[in-house]
């Protein structure tokens, strides 16, 4: 994760083949990318 933060300008979050969120990289971090995987499976 500290990788793709230090590489990116954009994070796109997919769960399960669907896109569930999006977020610049300066907003990201493990916990908000991980509330949106989780958030995305009370949704099935």
């Amino acid at each position: 994760m500290p990788e793709l933060l230090g590489v990116t300008d954009r994070i796109y979050v997919m769960n399960e083949g669907r896109f569930v969120g999006e977020m610049p990289t300066k907003e990201a971090s493990q916990e908000k990318i991980m509330s949106l995987i989780i958030r995305s499976g009370h949704r099935n």
